[in-house]
Parts: C-alpha cells; sequence; structure tokens
C-alpha cells in the first residue's frame, strides 16, 4: 500500500516551465504521469476497469497530487465539472485499492467477506459511471445535431387555409345572454363537511337500557347476541360499559368459563322495571331543577 498524501508542492503559475510536470494536455484534459503509466486519466479508469492495470500498483497520492497542480495551474478558469468528476473516480479507486489488498485465498471472517464484496460493488460503480458517462456523451452529440433543426415558422399556404371549416353558431343572442348571466352568477362558497371527523357521541344509558331490555326478555344471552343489532364499534363499546355497570349493580352475572372465550350474560336484577335508569353516563343532560342532585341516582 503507497503511503498517504503527500503535501501539495506549490505550483507556478500557468505558463512557465514550473507547471509542464501537472499540466494537462493542450485540450485542458488531466494527464497522469506515473512510473507504470502515462496518458489520461480517463485512460486510467478503462485500463483499471477491463483488469489490463492492477489498482494496488498506482500511486493515488501521486495521482492526487498531480491533480491538484494541474488545479492550480489553471489558476481561476479551473473546471467544476472536470473536478467533481475526478473526485468521484479517486473516492472509488481509493476504496477500491483497499478492498484488493486483502488476500484473495478463502475467506472465513464475516467482516472480510463483506470487504471483498464491496469490491465486486465498486467494480460495478465504475462500470455504472462509464456507461453513464458514454450516455452523456451520445446525448451531447444528439443535442448539438438537433440544434441545426429549426421549426417552420410560415403560415399556411392559401389552398391549405381554404381547407379550414368556417365556424358557425347554432345559438342566438337569447341563449347568449342566458349563458352570460350564468357565468356572471357568483358561485357558491365550498362547503366543507365534518361529520366524518367527529363520530357521534353513543349514550351508555340508551345501551344499557337495550341491553336490560332483551335480557328481561331473554333472561340469559352471549355478549355477540347483545351486539349483533350494534352498527358500529362505538355501540359495541357503549354496550360493553353498560354491563360492567350492570354487574357493578348487581343486576346481571357474567360467566366466561375460559380466557377470550364467550362471555355469558345473565340477568339477575329481577321483573319489576326500576323507577330510575340503573347506568347512567357522563352524556347524560341534566336539567335545571336537578342541578341540585336530585336529577341523579344516589350514590
Amino acid at each position: 500500500m503507497d503511503e498517504g498524501p503527500a503535501p501539495v508542492p506549490e505550483t507556478e503559475p500557468a505558463g512557465e516551465p514550473g507547471g509542464e510536470d501537472a499540466a494537462a494536455a493542450n485540450d485542458g484534459r488531466f494527464t497522469v504521469r506515473l512510473a507504470n503509466f502515462e496518458g489520461p486519466f480517463d485512460l486510467l479508469l478503462q485500463l483499471i476497469s477491463k483488469h489490463k492495470l492492477d489498482v494496488t500498483e498506482v500511486a493515488l497520492s501521486k495521482v492526487t497530487d498531480e491533480f491538484m497542480a494541474h488545479i492550480r495551474a489553471m489558476g481561476p478558469d479551473w473546471d467544476l465539472d472536470q473536478t467533481t468528476e475526478f473526485l468521484v473516480v479517486a473516492a472509488t479507486l481509493l476504496d477500491l485499492k483497499a478492498a484488493r489488498l486483502l488476500p484473495a485465498a478463502e475467506v472465513e471472517d464475516e467482516e472480510d467477506l463483506a470487504l471483498l464484496e464491496a469490491r465486486d460493488l465498486l467494480f460495478a460503480r465504475l462500470l455504472q459511471y462509464r456507461a453513464y458517462k458514454q450516455i452523456a456523451a451520445i446525448f451531447a452529440e444528439r443535442l448539438e445535431a438537433e440544434a441545426l433543426h429549426h421549426p417552420r415558422t410560415v403560415g399556411l399556404e392559401p389552398q391549405h387555409a381554404e381547407l379550414l371549416p368556417e365556424v358557425v353558431l347554432s345559438i342566438g343572442p337569447e341563449r347568449f345572454a342566458q349563458l352570460a348571466v350564468k357565468a356572471m352568477q357568483p358561485k357558491p362558497k365550498p362547503q366543507v363537511y365534518v361529520d366524518h371527523i367527529h363520530a357521534p357521541l353513543v349514550s351508555v344509558r340508551e345501551q344499557a337500557e337495550h341491553v336490560v331490555a332483551m335480557l328481561r326478555e331473554r333472561g340469559e344471552a352471549s355478549f355477540l347476541e347483545l351486539t349483533f343489532d350494534a352498527p358500529d364499534t362505538l355501540t359495541v363499546v357503549a354496550r360493553f360499559l353498560a354491563l360492567l355497570e350492570l354487574y357493578r349493580e348487581k343486576a346481571v352475572a357474567l360467566d366466561q368459563e375460559e380466557a377470550l372465550g364467550t362471555l355469558q350474560v345473565r340477568w339477575t336484577g329481577g321483573d319489576e322495571a326500576p323507577e330510575q335508569p340503573l347506568v347512567t353516563d357522563e352524556f347524560d343532560q341534566v336539567p335545571a331543577a336537578g342541578k341540585d342532585g336530585k336529577g341523579r341516582k344516589d350514590g
């Protein structure tokens, strides 16, 4: 493994002889000069991706130093796209080189195996990068070719313009007046319905009266039978709360042989109707005369 990146040497201004070692060709492309390779940076990437050059033999720190010198030699006119491209490829090559330094024998450690898999992914990333770059070049060529095409800006020839049918109005002035009145009428204000947001309240007392009536008629019933005609979930919950209140008042007996089994409800409150409901809930509206406590069940 090569040593870490060396300090970037200060280069002379562009155009002087001192900048030729790290400068690019006349077209401004970055050229790499190593002991085992000399040429454009794109060619270095192609050779590594085709396994014609081992990435472990490439001194990436020297490549980075040369690129920094190349950027400094260009001065304020350095290319942002070229710099971004170099950073992406250099970072990929650095990860790839770190993965390639692992032994190629049988791997028993899961961490080493993960690094080897990452190496294959890096190769795939390089190939994908090349594909994107080639497609971008194709798009650029087509855009340049299409830029030479200009759309037609003249009108239709007289013989073609005469083929257009004349506009025929099938409505009279009265119909036009009706349409004008309809168009000038103010539109109704939009209405937002909130019925689906706030569910209606269900009275526990009313559901208790319903349950008491069913139990007095049948004597005994399951909870499923008591909620068979419930229109929604809130009604089922209200009837269950009513059963708990009736059980606390010792008006019903509950029996369940096993956990999560069928709940049997038996009426034990007698056949005589009580003067007041056995169950009240927080939704009951207390009349004004009952504020002294006479309107509710004692206790």
